[in-house]
């Protein structure tokens, strides 16, 4: 039994470490640059960087074809002598600021920012509403004798009645 437990174990290790690589190994030998420092400015853009395929994640961390040609653009730009923020225009301007993981607030993205919130609000006042309209409604008298009565001839006369085929 001990074996097994062992082998279990190992599985499962593997199994993590082959998820874990995948992300690890996203930007490709041939993609990084000779220059240290152009390679970790390069890196630090790419981490802000939304892949526009995956939608949540970075571009440094995507191994979709998109991702790999904007990650070839940034140290293109880099090496051409742009600026951090002069890469970051660069594609904000040619994708939007979708582009961006962290977009910036602006009249433009106020709904991405502040919809999330403004929905949750909306959907406790929503429930408040719904608790104190019922809170408010009157409960249901209780039947009279008679009622209660009638109720019960009703309901015996309905188990007398025969049930046709199909019908409940």
């Amino acid at each position: 039994m001990r074996r097994r437990e062992i082998l279990s174990f190992a599985f499962l290790v593997a199994l993590l470490l082959s998820f874990a690589g995948g992300v690890a190994q996203a930007v490709e030998p041939g993609e990084m640059l000779a220059d240290p420092a152009l390679e970790a400015r390069a890196r630090a853009i790419s981490r802000d960087i939304r892949c526009l395929v995956c939608q949540n994640q970075s571009i440094d961390d995507s191994q979709a074809e998109l991702a790999h040609d904007l990650r070839a653009l940034i140290r293109e730009r880099l090496q051409e002598g742009d600026s951090d923020s002069q890469v970051r225009e660069f594609l904000v301007a040619r994708y939007g600021d979708f582009v961006l993981l962290e977009p910036p607030v602006k009249p433009k993205t106020y709904l991405l920012w502040f919809g999330p919130a403004a929905i949750f609000v909306a959907a406790l006042l929503a429930i408040a509403i719904y608790y104190r309209r019922r809170r408010h409604e009157p409960t249901p008298a209780a039947l009279s004798a008679a009622e209660a009565a009638q109720l019960q001839t009703l309901l015996a006369t309905d188990e007398e009645a025969p049930r046709h085929e199909g019908s409940p």
